[in-house]
């Protein structure tokens, strides 16, 4: 349950009282900060990988790779897509980065950035490939142009996805066709392949990849001076793909999206802050019931002689002799004999605060419950007048040895109502089908449309066995929906499937294009 007792000047959420992973609050990211004008929920997601795994790091690299990278270098990175730091939840394998606009999180191996709104996210790519060399130490080579000479690190894959905008017009820089951001994208990188998955007249999706061992365009600049001739031999894409497959496999390479639209608005009023200061507030207030309650009985044991009255008065707690909580945590040890009982600002202002309880009371905390995964952190925000963002940090509940992460974002208002959940916590560790995550996601937003895409690591399928576990049709089924679309791409050491549900009940037409352009 979450801590609600709160002292009277406390400054940090209550999520951050604990142990490991640490969390830390930008106070100066949050001031201020207001969500009145939010309209683009659908996000954009970049994930660069500069190694197949964190055990496989180059030996010229920083024993921490991409870890060892200050929190200021990546803000000022995120300056350039136009996104602030909230919060970080720190661990030994990956840093969560909870934003003003969506979240990323830095593994020793790779980076994840996922904004929505109209951030220019591949304008940080640039920059976030110069990290990487210069402070990470990844292997690099001097990339030239006309404009300028800038020292970039080579990745080992690229991939970058998004769902069709609501309102592309309002988007800025390369993000207002995918046309324009393929050719942003090309312009880095050789061998890249552009998708678009899904109707062209309907919901769609995304998807640029570039091949492992990426090369970078145009081609570094060679040295002054003489050079000598080498014959590089570099392995094929397919062996390259079952290197990855293999390698990855210790940490099953999967990622699941589900991108919701049109939510129920009952569902989204608790995504609004009034409604969760509320909620807040009550559970404050019966919290400080049930703990006078419990100290009249305890008193009430040892002598209730002794007691004149205790009880609540019209918010002030009283009692002619005792302390109730004298006897209590030395948290709540500061309210004196006739002291208000004042709701904690905290509960009706503090985004971090807010944010965490209704990550409780929306039942998003109970995907990967502490029951299963005691050392999972979630650090969520909720915004001005609406709008929640939140990260999870999830170890392996039993080697220890990998890290996962989940990410949810919210747009409530009715008129471009969105959400977003998205996680790399393998369907093995957690037991269950991804169907059933999936069901249990969408039963807290309860979508009339929504599209799942589901990205794995795959070998090649070497008997009936193999393909008959692997079969996408076990995400066919989901209670109230029906299956409007299904595709299955095969791509280089990967699956995707996609598909697109729309609810029983759904009579709003044919989907909104939003781009009428690519």
């Amino acid at each position: 349950m979450v801590n609600i007792e709160i002292p009277r000047h406390c400054t940090i959420s209550p999520s951050s009282f604990g142990g490991t992973p640490n969390l830390t609050i930008n106070h100066d990211a949050t001031v201020d900060l207001d969500s009145t004008n939010a309209f683009e929920g659908p996000e954009k997601l970049l994930e660069v990988w500069f190694a197949i795994s964190p055990e496989s790091l180059p030996a010229c690299t920083a024993a921490e790779g991409l870890k060892v990278v200050p929190a200021q270098v990546w803000e000022d990175m995120l300056d350039l897509v136009n996104c602030k730091v909230l919060s970080t939840v720190e661990s030994e394998q990956v840093d969560a980065y909870l934003l003003s606009e969506s979240s990323m999180f830095v593994f020793p191996h790779k980076l994840i950035l996922k904004t929505c709104g109209t951030t220019t996210l591949l304008r940080g790519l640039p920059k976030i490939l110069e990290i990487a060399a210069l402070v990470a130490k990844f292997p690099h080579c001097l990339r030239s142009s006309v404009e300028d000479a800038s020292v970039f690190a080579a990745p080992y894959r690229v991939f970058y996805s998004r769902k069709n905008f609501l309102f592309p017009n309002r988007q800025r820089g390369p993000h207002r066709s995918w046309r324009e951001e393929v050719k942003s994208l090309d312009r880095l990188f050789r061998g890249g392949s552009a998708y678009m998955i899904g109707k062209m007249n309907g919901e769609h999706w995304y998807l640029y990849l570039t091949e492992p061992n990426t090369m970078l365009t145009p081609p570094a600049t060679p040295d002054r001076g003489e050079n000598e001739t080498k014959i590089l031999e570099i392995p094929s894409a397919k062996s390259l793909a079952k290197e990855h497959v293999k390698e990855v496999g210790k940490g099953q390479d999967e990622t699941l999206e589900i991108l919701m639209t049109d939510l129920d608005p009952e569902k989204t009023k608790q995504f609004y802050l009034d409604h969760a200061s509320a909620v807040a507030e009550d559970r404050y207030s019966q919290k400080v019931h049930e703990a006078c309650s419990d100290a009249r009985q305890h008193l009430g044991e040892i002598g209730s002689t002794n007691i004149h009255k205790v009880g609540l008065d019209e918010g002030r707690l009283c009692d002619d002799s005792i302390d109730v909580f004298s006897n209590t945590s030395s948290e709540n040890a500061q309210y004196g004999l006739d002291d208000e009982l004042t709701f904690p600002q905290e509960l009706s202002l503090e985004g971090h605060a807010l944010g965490t309880v209704v990550s409780e009371c929306s039942g998003l905390s109970d995907v990967y419950p502490t029951s299963k995964y005691p050392d999972s952190r979630i650090d969520a925000y909720l915004f001005t007048p609406c709008g929640f963002s939140a990260n999870g940090v999830i170890p392996s509940p039993n080697s220890g040895t990998s890290t996962h992460y989940f990410t949810v974002h919210v747009t409530p208002e009715p008129h471009c109502s969105y959400a977003s959940f998205e996680t790399n916590v393998p369907a093995s560790q957690t037991g269950r089908e991804t169907a059933d995550v999936i069901q249990q996601v969408v039963g807290i937003f309860k979508p009339m449309r929504f599209s799942v895409t589901l990205f794995e690591a795959k070998a090649e399928p070497e008997n009936e066995v193999y393909a008959a576990k692997n079969n996408p049709s076990k995400l066919k089924s989901i209670p109230g929906y029906r299956r409007a679309d299904r595709i299955v791409h095969n791509l280089e050491g990967y699956e995707l499937v996609f598909i697109y549900y729309e609810r029983h009940d759904w009579e709003g037409g044919a989907p909104r294009l939003g781009e009428v352009g690519f």
